[in-house]
């Protein structure tokens, strides 16, 4: 099992580059990047929800559960 981050599709569907979205968000490049590329441990509720608003998106757009995906 695996949580899937769908951060890159979301970001190209809103034409919004990375480093807008951390600006926005209030993270570094850096940990936006951790985020991006699967390699997070855990997301904050308020970091989720600040990135949401920001794309005008819902959290099941970005994060997606697959039984199939190695964790």
């Amino acid at each position: 099992m695996a949580i899937l981050i769908n951060l890159d599709v979301m970001l190209a569907k809103r034409k919004v580059s990375s480093k807008e979205l951390a600006e926005a968000v209030g993270i570094t490049p850096q940990n936006l990047s951790v985020l991006k590329t699967g390699r997070a441990k855990a997301i904050r509720f308020s970091t989720l929800n600040a990135i949401c608003a920001f794309l005008e998106c819902q959290p099941g757009d970005i994060l997606e559960h697959s039984s199939d995906a190695e964790s």
